[in-house]
């Protein structure tokens, strides 16, 4: 097996300035669309399903290559926690949708990814190991067919992969959206894309803890089930990294491919807790955490995002950000 290696690159190209400007705006234009309907509101993960207090420990027994950033030191940390539907719309749980679970480790000191100190870590993580598309501008351009309806999704599908390859990301695309979803506490979640661990290049995954049980469909109200299982006990998450070892496997700049645990395995470098949390504490997060930034970019240095779709999210959220006025 591959060990990990520093010699990942990324590939910058000469109009992508111009490019994620352009991103930004469509997004804005979108987000102005949906605040009207729904309310000021995020341009994606609109729907806040529930905020929560954690704490995330940082291991020590780890190895030397993991210990960059916020890993280099075992303890405790606090955190936040935002639960959320992925979709542009506010909808009923049941509905097939991406899941997000972002955290933001709180009371850190370091030199941040966007220049200056930073005091706070975001791990932004989905319920897929891949984005849907490869590059930025393929999920821009799905994102805005999406909005129009399922038949201009289809034939925007049709029109940039061909017949069959538009119904194979069709038929892919589908399979993410409508998967049985069987809650926040027992579900794998991903960064998807990469992220730097000081001079290496990694993807981040939350792994929950095997002794949640499992439902056997989504549950009808995502925020409840929550609820319901930190009322009975501490709901715990391994926290992991896996690393880049070779351009063919575990691609930087190709967010739609999948890093196998065959070439790359993953590593446990920390663990998650959210205790019991009372109805007051839980009131008191919410709005809170909704005006809050959640962001790859609000990171340290060590942690920086990367690859194509890493850097047109730091244009477009931060163009979303302003767009809802968070703070």
């Amino acid at each position: 097996m591959k060990q990990p290696s520093t010699d990942w690159k990324e590939i910058i190209g000469e109009d992508e300035e111009d490019r994620f400007k352009k991103y930004a705006k469509q997004f804005g234009l979108l987000q102005k669309l949906k605040s009207r309907e729904f309310g000021p509101g995020r341009s994606l993960h609109r729907k806040q399903i529930l905020a929560l207090n954690a704490e995330l420990e940082i291991l020590g027994d780890i190895p030397e290559h993991a210990r960059h950033g916020i890993f280099a030191f075992p303890g405790q940390h606090e955190a936040w926690i935002r639960l959320s539907n992925g979709s542009m719309n506010i909808q009923p749980d049941r509905t097939g949708d991406v899941r997000g679970l972002a955290i933001k480790v709180r009371g850190i000191d370091g030199a941040g990814a966007l220049g200056g100190n930073t005091d706070c870590q975001d791990f932004l993580l989905i319920n897929l190991p891949a984005f849907s598309s490869p590059k930025s501008e393929q999920f821009v351009q799905m994102v805005q067919a999406a909005a129009q309806g399922n038949a201009v999704l289809f034939r925007f599908m049709i029109n940039t992969y061909g017949f069959l390859g538009g119904l194979m990301r069709m038929k892919k695309l589908g399979s993410s959206v409508n998967r049985k979803f069987t809650g926040f506490a027992t579900e794998k979640f991903y960064s998807a894309a990469p992220i730097a661990c000081g001079p290496y290049a990694c993807r981040v995954r939350l792994l929950p803890d095997p002794g949640q049980k499992r439902g056997s469909a989504t549950p009808a109200d995502l925020s409840e089930d929550m609820k319901d299982r930190i009322k009975d006990g501490p709901v715990r998450m391994d926290l992991q990294l896996q690393f880049f070892t070779d351009e063919k496997h575990t691609p930087v700049e190709d967010a739609s491919v999948d890093w196998k645990e065959k070439h790359s395995p993953y590593i446990t470098v920390g663990r998650l807790t959210i205790h019991q949390q009372s109805e007051q504490e839980l009131e008191s997060i919410q709005e809170t955490v909704e005006k809050a930034i959640f962001d790859p970019w609000q990171a340290l240095e060590d942690h920086r995002p990367l690859g194509d779709v890493m850097r047109a999210r730091k244009v477009v959220y931060l163009a979303s950000q302003k767009g809802r006025g968070a703070r």
